[in-house]
């Protein structure tokens, strides 16, 4: 699957220009249900069960009536139902609908009965306002039965660009999008609704994303992997980079599962600074570790003289007090680069003005949740693409919004979107894990765009080789063998 993701008015400026370079509306239309029709097969395992297949009023339709033809071509049982009036079709839709030649029936939840396949071409990913009345009793009735459902585009009653469900949706065992894939095939609640996402070829020349220039990419390797740090082999561990991190009194396996991803991915040395009072729990936690106790932010700061404490973290169990607020300010003043999670967003909570001021920008990377996210940022409205780019270009600094659709936001309006991450993730500690993972990559001078981007798909790859039952001290123990089997 390509990485570009594109807008639903995007892929509406590929499919004019793909027409204005000779590529008519009933090709792409033809091709659009061949495919539609090719995986519905895949689906039933080959075995031609009856279908039924719902079109709507629009190309999202059309795509739906030349599946049926195919379907029906190739022996399969179909039924044909349209929600709207046939005299109501124009452009390509009249035409694919015209190449049906059975029967065409009204389309109502009762006529679902006895169908174990359902094709949903009833809305496409430009659906703007709620389901109502009959669309909505139709959509609501697809679930359940045990049918099996394949949606074209998205399924129907999801917002393309945003995600949001706009009344209902059915949960669909495939979706079928053409050319790229959308927002919406990523960011929730849609993806839950979308099953297996097939992204098909139906003859859009590549060129044309010359003209759209997308913004949002999908986060996988090939964006940053020719940028993804190695060791050299004429190397020694201060040219891997030396970090640092603050580390805090109560919960202190933070910022030792911070450390320990940290070294490894590759950070030269890991230095975790601490109050006195904490100093044995952490020099007794790895042998590997430098720790270095400090008793206030003077202390903090002297450590940062040594340039070559090339990349800091700070927050993870960093508790909510002065020093980790002073040596926030020392180290954004410093011009290091660096992460900000955890108990820096209730330390700066409604002060994002108070970390620009001391030198926030795109060489940090701040990891909130969603709560962190609007302690700092306030409650901003708008979809997670949306907010997340808002706050990369108001801090300046590069933000990842963590969530199951993990959003990476450049302050210049570059958006990347984390998908591998598996729902086993979610339990206390990954996100330290994550954070120091990004450090890693920081501190061997890599991009904190990318840094930030290859630090989430390590994590959620990480989590993916651990499988079921994985707590977070098992994340960087699989780092090793993530990094072979990608060859990275």
């Amino acid at each position: 699957m390509a990485d570009e993701i594109l807008t639903v008015s995007q892929m509406y400026a590929a499919d004019r220009a793909a027409m204005a370079g000779g590529i008519s509306g009933q090709s792409l239309m033809e091709r659009a249900g061949m495919v539609v029709a090719r995986e519905v097969m895949r689906l039933s395992g080959g075995h031609p069960l009856p279908v039924a297949v719902l079109c709507g009023p629009g190309n999202n339709g059309g795509d739906g009536f030349v599946a049926a033809r195919h379907l029906a071509a190739a022996g399969w049982p179909v039924r044909v139902r349209l929600l709207g009036d046939p005299a109501g079709l124009r452009g390509d839709a009249a035409w694919a609908a015209g190449t049906w030649r059975g029967p065409v029936g009204p389309a109502s939840p009762d006529l679902l009965s006895g169908a174990p396949l359902v094709v949903d071409a009833l809305f496409g990913a430009g659906l703007n306002r709620p389901l109502q009345g009959a669309a909505l009793a139709l959509v609501q009735a697809m679930n359940g039965d045990g049918r099996r459902i394949l949606s074209v585009d998205v399924p129907s009653g999801v917002s393309g660009d945003d995600g949001a469900v706009l009344g209902a949706a059915p949960v669909a065992d495939v979706t079928v999008s053409f050319f790229r894939a959308k927002p919406a095939h990523f960011l929730y609640p849609a993806r839950g609704h979308c099953g297996r996402l097939v992204i098909a070829d139906i003859g859009i020349p590549e060129t044309v994303l010359d003209m759209i220039a997308p913004g949002i990419m999908a986060n996988s390797p090939g964006i940053w992997r020719d940028r993804f740090p190695r060791p050299a082999a004429d190397g020694h561990k201060y040219r891997r980079g030396h970090a640092l991190i603050l580390g805090g009194t109560a919960m202190t396996g933070a910022a030792r599962l911070a450390a320990r991803a940290a070294l490894r991915l590759g950070a030269g040395l890991v230095t975790l600074a601490c109050e006195p009072s904490a100093h044995l729990v952490y020099s007794l936690s790895m042998p590997s570790l430098i720790v270095h106790p400090v008793a206030d932010a003077t202390g903090f700061a002297g450590l940062l003289a040594d340039p070559r404490r090339n990349a800091v973290l700070l927050g993870p169990g960093g508790g909510v007090g002065t020093l980790l607020r002073d040596a926030t300010l020392a180290a954004l003043s410093a011009g290091r680069t660096g992460v900000l999670d955890a108990d820096i967003f209730s330390v700066f909570a409604g002060n994002l003005a108070g970390l620009c001021q001391a030198g926030l920008d795109r060489r940090w990377v701040l990891t909130p949740h969603e709560g962190e996210f609007v302690r700092l940022f306030g409650n901003l409205p708008g979809s997670r693409l949306d907010r997340a780019r808002y706050a990369a270009a108001e801090s300046g600094a590069i933000i990842l919004l963590k969530g199951p659709d993990t959003v990476i936001a450049h302050p210049d309006g570059r958006v990347r979107v984390n998908h591998n991450a598996p729902p086993d993730l979610a339990t206390a500690g990954s996100g330290d894990v994550l954070a120091g993972l990004i450090l890693a990559l920081l501190t061997q001078g890599m991009d904190p765009f990318d840094a930030a981007s290859a630090g989430a798909w390590l994590h959620g790859a990480a989590g993916l080789r651990c499988g079921r039952g994985l707590i977070a001290e098992d994340l960087p123990e699989a780092i090793p063998a993530v990094l072979n089997e990608y060859y990275l």
